[in-house]
């Protein structure tokens, strides 16, 4: 899966910041642990040659064991004299066999070694009489101190990558926001609200681009508004002689039994392509109306029974399973996305066999379900779209304008609202509306 912009700009920033202080970090660490261990190994070496020399004036006085006793620096220190006479140690009890023999056997020599699960500092140097003198010098103050500084290098480099990651994410949040503003713009446009438009941008960079938008966005508003205005005359230049012909029609269809044979069959077709245009054109009307005005008049209205009242004007067979919700809306839109989608059943399915209203979680649901062919998963969206229509053999006959489930989106999103089309079991579709319902106080 491909990353976000936003997330590699912050993960650019947070690997960054983590080399940058890695690097830091393991030269700060070679620097220090290796001067801290140059000067406890010079310290110790100098502290081992002056002990050698008063080990050297009392090597044969009976005060020797007191003597190494007080060179001791603490309980994890040793000191041994090896001498062919036998041997004196003081501190931590250690076996000459636990040193390197090439360290014991050839002094003066240092090396850091590791007796007892200690790690220490062994200085040796050779003493008058053939002896050799060994002193043994802990590391655990040393090693504590690395330790410390290791936790604090990594901890820091850690935090410095997070905090990295914390400004990448900052700063791409500020650099993208014009493009957050955009993409919102754009996509209101894409849901119908043509009047969006980008704020003024104070960068030059941007505020071409906020212009260039916001005049291409104006110029598709005022040539949809044009487009309804156009419809919208014609359909109101169309209602004087359509209402004329729809009224003739109606004449003439009272005396069919006048016009026998071919005469009578063309009447038939006259008005039933007339009675179709006159819905075409009130669909016309309605949807340009929609397109240049936004008329949404909210009141309070109680969803399962405005759908009955719709439902008892025509389809009085069609069952209704309605439980009380109410919702704020527009009564004059919800009367006619219910009659739109029962008059799309009867005219494609048969008629719908049942209609649905009920509460689902925050929302009002209204469900026409019909026994029809259904609706292919290509084509659903599609039927939403204007002047789209049915094709044989899929959801009936072609006879429709193609305006009705238009207007049913358009007026379903003026509530806030959505619909869709899904399959309905055995056979068939069920239309699904949805809007907000009124929470209850």
């Amino acid at each position: 899966m491909k990353l976000s912009l936003r997330c590699r700009v912050t993960l650019s920033f947070g690997f960054g910041l983590l080399v940058v202080t890695s690097v830091l970090a393991f030269a700060t660490w070679n620097l220090a642990s290796g001067y801290m261990t140059r000067q406890r190994e010079a310290s110790a070496t100098r502290q081992a040659e002056v002990n050698v020399r008063l080990v050297e004036k009392s090597l044969s006085s009976p005060g020797l064991d007191e003597l190494l006793t007080g060179l001791t620096t603490g309980p994890d220190s040793s000191i041994l004299v090896l001498s062919p006479e036998g041997m004196v140690t003081a501190g931590r009890k250690v076996e000459p066999s636990q040193l390197p023999a090439e360290l014991v056997e050839h002094p003066p020599g240092r090396a850091r070694i590791t007796v007892g699960g200690l790690p220490v500092i062994a200085v040796t140097r050779p003493v008058a009489g053939n002896a050799v003198y060994v002193e043994l010098f802990p590391m655990q103050q040393l090693d504590r101190t690395f330790g410390f500084l290791s936790a604090v290098l990594i901890a820091g480099t850690i935090g410095s990558a997070l905090l990295g990651a914390a400004l990448g994410s900052w700063a791409s949040k500020r650099a993208l926001k014009p493009l957050a503003e955009l993409n919102s713009a754009a996509g209101r446009i894409a849901g119908g609200d043509l009047g969006a438009r980008l704020p003024d941008q104070d960068d030059p960079d941007l505020a071409a681009l906020a212009a260039k938008f916001n005049s291409t966005a104006n110029a598709l508003e005022q040539r949809a508004l044009r487009d309804a205005r156009f419809a919208s005359d014609v359909s109101h230049e169309l209602r004087s002689p359509l209402t004329t012909m729809v009224n003739a029609g109606a004449v003439l269809r009272r005396r069919r039994e006048h016009l026998p044979g071919t005469a009578g069959t063309a009447l038939e077709l006259l008005t039933s392509e007339v009675d179709r245009f006159a819905r075409m054109v009130v669909d016309l009307l309605e949807i340009s109306r929609a397109d240049q005005t936004d008329d949404y008049e909210p009141e309070e209205l109680e969803l399962s029974a405005l759908v009955r009242n719709v439902i008892a004007t025509r389809w009085r067979a069609v069952p209704v399973s309605a439980s009380p919700v109410r919702v704020q809306g527009d009564r004059r839109r919800l009367d006619r996305v219910l009659a739109n989608l029962m008059e799309n059943a009867e005219r494609h399915a048969g008629g719908a066999i049942f209609v649905t209203v009920r509460r689902y979680g925050s929302v009002a649901r209204v469900e026409v379900e019909d026994d029809g062919p259904g609706v292919p998963e290509p084509l659903r969206e599609q039927i939403f779209e204007r002047f789209a229509r049915g094709k044989p053999g899929s959801r009936g006959d072609d006879s429709g304008s193609g305006l009705g489930l238009a207007l049913v989106r358009e007026h379903v999103h003026r509530h806030h609202g959505r619909v869709w089309v899904e399959d309905r079991f055995p056979r068939g579709a069920r239309f699904v509306v949805e809007v907000p319902a009124i929470t209850k106080s």
